[in-house]
Parts: C-alpha cells; structure tokens; sequence
C-alpha cells in the first residue's frame, strides 16, 4: 500500500508558499467521548522520518513514538477538543467543524494555506484551503495532524474508562464495538454518550 506523500505540498512550496498546514480529526465515528482535531506544519524538507502514515494503519507504539518526533520538529501544531456537550446541543457536524476552525486557529504560526481531510472547515476562505480526500493517506501534513489527534483522544480516553470502566473505553475509544454496545444494553448510557446519535436503541 502506497504513503502519504509531501506531493501537494511541493506544489505549494514551490510557489513560495512555506507554512502549510495539515489538519485531521478523530472521534467523529463515535458514540462517547469528545471530538478531536488536530493541526500541523510541516518545515519544508522534513526529514525526521518517513514512517508517518494514516494513523488508523499505525500500531499505538508507534503513533506515540511518531507524536513525539511531529512535535519535536514541526514548526506548529495545536490539538483541539470539543467536548460531548456541545456535540449533543449542537450535532457532530458542527461540534467538528469547530474543532477544525480552532485547531488552525491556535497555531502558534499563522498557516498560509490548508489541507484537510475530506471538509472545507467553515469561516476560512476556501481559496485558502483544500479538502483531500482520504487525505490522511494521501499528504504527510494531514497524516501526521492524524497522529497527532489519534494519540491525543486517546489517552483522553484511557482517563475516561478509569471513571466510567463498564464501558470499555480503553479498548474501544468510545467507538461503538459490540462489547461497547453490549455494555450500553447493561448499564444505560452515561454522561459520555453522545445521545444525539439516538444511542437509545442499544439500551
């Protein structure tokens, strides 16, 4: 299986265009816990490594092992959390929409343009911007704000499932495997469920 690739964005530095940031999210899927965006830039002719991929084909050693050297040589990222509240008052498609606009926002470096997986992000302009499709398989820039992400929410879950433990959540990250739905069946839904998604028919 082919890796992502620094393709897109060498057409852009080539241009002279330096700060491109990359920008992913996590947890949309889910049915507990909050949304997680992440994201990153790149320096031109990063070389730390060249193991950056999807997260999603990463074992959990080693997105922690790849965390540590995207933070250690990227020029800027930022991880943004937008939690279960706002995803039941609001739905999950703006609860992630928020969290891409405030991921980019609170980079450290203001980005020049965007590549993000599959969505424009709202409220910045679109020639700004370009939505790739299964683009955290595609641009390292999006992969590694993917890794950056999955690491993130998933420690943050980890401290969850030591408070609500009868769901799992160190196994399933709140997504909605069989044990987990078992689970809901047994114990209800919890302050953690995303009961905007009609969770009810598992109980």
């Amino acid at each position: 299986m082919s890796k992502p690739t620094f393709d897109e964005e060498k057409i852009l530095w080539q241009q002279g265009i330096r700060h491109i940031a990359g920008v992913d999210e996590v947890g949309r899927g889910c049915f507990a816990g909050p949304v997680v965006a992440a994201a990153v830039i790149l320096p031109i002719n990063f070389n730390a490594t060249d193991e950056i991929n999807d997260s999603k084909l990463l074992s959990a050693k080693k997105r922690e092992k790849l965390a540590v050297i995207i933070k250690k040589y990227c020029v800027s990222y930022s991880i943004a959390e937008v939690p279960i509240e706002t995803i039941n008052e609001e739905g999950i498609g703006r609860a992630t929409q928020k969290a891409f606009h405030k991921s980019v926002i609170t980079l450290s470096v203001k980005p020049e343009y965007i590549f993000i997986d599959a969505f424009y992000i709202d409220n910045i302009d679109k020639k700004n911007q370009k939505p790739i499709v299964n683009g955290d398989r595609k641009s390292i820039s999006i992969a590694a704000a993917s890794i950056i992400a999955k690491v993130y929410r998933d420690e943050l879950m980890q401290k969850l499932h030591d408070k609500y433990p009868q769901y799992y959540l160190y196994q399933n990250k709140g997504y909605g495997t069989k044990k987990h739905r078992e689970a809901i069946k047994k114990y209800g839904l919890s302050d953690l469920h995303r009961k905007s998604f009609n969770l009810a028919i598992y109980t």
